[in-house]
């Protein structure tokens, strides 16, 4: 199954206190304090408009490291990105948007976090499109009798507060314009950036080496599968447990952003299950408690 739009609510306890410093600092217009002047006015004529500036500059740095923190442990975790490229915090007001675009080669995994009252919104707009991947494949699956509309064509993610929303970059991807709104604190706010750094995450006794041992054998498995003419390209994460007695158990795909070129499901959906089938049956060591391992796998189109 792809996974290449991923979501989580409620992501950090202290986001309200993050909302909160942001408020504070924009409260009163009228007081020219020098910690109000930080945004760059972002405008690519066509492409992007928006007031952006450097989040880890803006917050207060304890707060604002352990955001930071929080959210590289989730890449480690859940896509086995060891990082996460230098955030940006953008605020949307009328006429802010981002057309349609993809962003490589930044990383393999993009990332948008909120901390827009979206209940309480006063603007128009202001959600994450996407492209649906139907569309990118668009004749493949073609039917004359039926017609579209922007619903059947982009994918709307809206900002709620304190979701974080994980996607793949390569999709074509913007932001719906805002309107309706002036005053920073009645805008669109979010943090975002790319995670970065992919390789194995290990939670747990069990070494990097006997690990390497283990992908260097998938790596010659799945060489062998590619060079038979399986073409496909992306970065699938897929996470497992290693047993005491050195058995593999619970595989499962966190993220799955692998693509053929022809948008062939079952294509993709076979290589998923060779993978899966291939861990379950790896043997390591005995080891001395349990261990959690996160593994990205990328494929490169060539």
């Amino acid at each position: 199954m792809r996974k290449s739009l991923i979501t989580v609510d409620s992501f950090f306890k202290e986001a309200k206190v993050l909302r909160t410093d942001f408020e504070t600092r924009f409260k009163d217009p009228r007081e020219p304090r020098s910690d109000r002047f930080v945004w760059d006015y972002w405008h690519v004529p066509g492409q992007y408009t928006t007031l952006r500036t450097p989040a880890y500059h803006f917050f207060p740095q304890k707060l604002y490291e352990r955001f930071h923190n929080q959210l590289v442990w989730w890449g480690r975790r859940n896509l086995g990105c060891h990082d996460i490229s230098p955030p940006w915090m953008s605020c949307y007001i009328d006429g802010c948007k981002q057309e349609l675009h993809g962003d490589l080669p930044h990383g393999p995994w993009a990332f948008v976090y909120s901390l827009t009252p979206w209940k309480e919104r006063k603007f128009r707009g202001g959600e994450t499109i996407l492209l649906k991947e139907e569309i990118l494949s668009y004749w493949q699956g073609f039917q004359s009798g039926r017609g579209l509309e922007e619903k059947d064509i982009l994918t709307e993610v809206p900002a709620i507060f304190n979701r974080l929303t994980v996607f793949d970059p390569r999709i074509p991807h913007g932001v719906r314009e805002v309107e309706g709104v002036r005053d920073l604190l009645d805008g669109r706010l979010v943090i975002h950036g790319w995670f970065v750094q992919p390789r194995p995450f290990i939670e747990g006794p069990l070494s990097t080496k006997d690990l390497q041992v283990a992908i260097n054998d998938l790596s010659e498995d799945l060489g062998h599968i590619l060079s038979e003419g399986v073409d496909v390209h992306g970065t699938l994460s897929v996470k497992f447990t290693v047993t005491t007695k050195g058995e593999v158990t619970k595989v499962s795909t966190l993220s799955n952003a692998i693509r053929h070129p022809n948008g062939d499901e079952r294509i993709e959906k076979a290589l998923v299950s060779h993978i899966q089938s291939f861990l379950k049956n790896v043997k390591f060591r005995k080891q001395r408690a349990q261990s959690t391992v996160t593994l990205p796998l990328i494929f490169e189109a060539v």
